[in-house]
């Protein structure tokens, strides 16, 4: 394990759970660590390989949103530079090349369990269902929308959260059963502000935020934005030069990677299920640099690795 690729971790803190991507440990009765590693899936499979500094995209990226964001609303971090969490969890000294960039330390919040999706292309499973249907999660859409149109107003389409494989569309009157009439508008309204904010943010960049989906949760009465925040594994961040609707376009993200894979299902040599092959060296290193890139174009600045405390990319 490097500075550079962390694939798993083991702190000694409780382990509250291990995700496809993040490891989370309950630091005290009011906090939690969260050390994004480097594991990345696609398809629903984990792949045996990390892709490097991954992780520390997907944290710094999180903390930049939240640092523009904070006159607009609340949210859980408290911080993501290294030094001050080991100040504040000096057990956590000896793993400091670990979690150097890649952490996060944030108040406890009581989760919604309640995907916000907020969409403002049709793409994705969206696309999907309304070739289908004309739907989106049962709900009638314009007739005529090509695959990629822009969708105005932006929809709100929240899905359940899945621990495995795909979360699962659902309606506003399914949240609304869930979780009240009243929580229910919250997260409308907080998701929609966030989507404005970074397509406001990310347009005159170059970039076209087709979708997002956040993360709330209670905390003394209030809903914080929780988890990740506008990367490109929550978001679908488009190149502006190239859009054209009408097709699928390509994104800021994974994508060399589902390229591969998806040239290896359709030649026989894999089947679509766990293990994953290996990845070759490329496709790796290729991808790292789509992450790092999509951090450049969306801040303005290249991700500052010695300052981090992290490895020069060799």
């Amino acid at each position: 394990m490097s500075g550079a690729t962390v694939m798993q971790t083991d702190l000694p803190l409780p382990l509250v759970r291990r995700g496809k991507v993040r490891d989370v440990y309950e630091v005290d009765a009011d906090r939690l660590l969260l050390v994004t590693t480097d594991r990345i899936s696609a398809f629903d499979v984990v792949m045996q390989e990390a892709i490097p500094y991954k992780g520390v995209v997907l944290t710094q990226l999180t903390a930049w949103w939240l640092e523009q964001l904070a006159d607009t609303l609340e949210h859980h971090l408290i911080t993501a530079d290294t030094n001050a969490i080991i100040a504040a969890v000096p057990a956590l000294a000896p793993f400091r090349a670990t979690l150097a960039g890649r952490t996060m330390l944030t108040r406890k919040a009581e989760v919604v369990p309640i995907e916000c999706v907020i969409r403002g292309y049709i793409t994705g499973s969206a696309w999907k269902e309304y070739q289908a249907t004309g739907t989106l999660a049962g709900e009638a859409l314009p007739s005529g929308l090509r695959e990629s149109d822009r969708l105005t107003p932006p929809m709100f389409s929240p899905a359940t959260k899945a621990e495995t494989g795909h979360d699962e569309n659902i309606t506003i009157g399914t949240v609304v059963d869930r979780v009240g009439a009243d929580t229910a508008a919250e997260l409308e309204r907080l998701a929609r502000t966030v989507y404005e904010f970074g397509r406001a943010t990310a347009e005159p960049r170059g970039i076209i935020l087709a979708d997002t989906k956040f993360e709330f949760g209670w905390r003394d009465g209030r809903l914080l934005l929780i988890d990740e925040v506008l990367t490109p594994d929550s978001s679908r961040f488009w190149p502006a030069d190239s859009y054209e609707p009408g097709r699928g376009q390509p994104s800021f993200d994974k994508q060399p990677l589902r390229d591969w894979l998806d040239v290896e299902r359709k030649a026989g040599r894999w089947n679509g299920d766990a293990p994953p092959p290996t990845l070759p060296s490329e496709i790796i290193r290729t991808t790292s640099l789509r992450y790092r890139d999509a951090f450049f174009r969306l801040t303005g600045a290249a991700l500052d690795l010695a300052a981090l405390g992290l490895p020069e990319d060799r």
